[in-house]
């Protein structure tokens, strides 16, 4: 019988929540921005970016996620650190862009980056946790 035991729990939460937030964010496209934008209205050079961009962080976010479950039953947790210090600085870079376009774009819209914010400020801080753990 194979026995496995979770490492870190930090980790495992991260990789489940990071495949949540996958699962949202290509729901949220399809089903509230793309139609809001009237998107074939858009030229399709305009239309094949946007789609792309926006696919891509749902990408990201499942990467993400079954790095982070993976990681989360590794016996040498030290092996894995940098891997979770890099994504976690991409997700902080990540939420540096979208605080600086929306500020740049439309301050009073600042707001409105509220839940995404606090969602990857969490999510930071557990890796954070994580990579802590011995």
């Amino acid at each position: 019988m194979i026995i496995i035991k979770v490492r870190n729990y930090y980790y495992l939460i991260v990789g489940l929540l990071a495949i949540l937030f996958a699962v949202t964010h290509v729901w949220n496209g399809q089903s509230v921005v793309l139609p809001t934008l009237d998107i074939k209205a858009m030229p399709m050079h305009t239309r094949t970016i946007f789609t792309y961009v926006w696919h891509i962080i749902t990408a990201e976010n499942l990467v993400f996620g079954i790095a982070f479950i993976y990681m989360s039953f590794q016996r040498e947790q030290l092996k894995f650190r940098i891997a979770a210090w890099i994504i976690a600085t991409i997700l902080i870079v990540r939420l540096i862009v979208i605080l600086g376009v929306t500020a740049l774009l439309d301050v009073s819209s600042l707001t409105d980056t509220i839940v995404d914010s606090i969602a990857i400020v969490i999510y930071v801080a557990l890796i954070i946790l994580g990579t802590k753990k011995k």
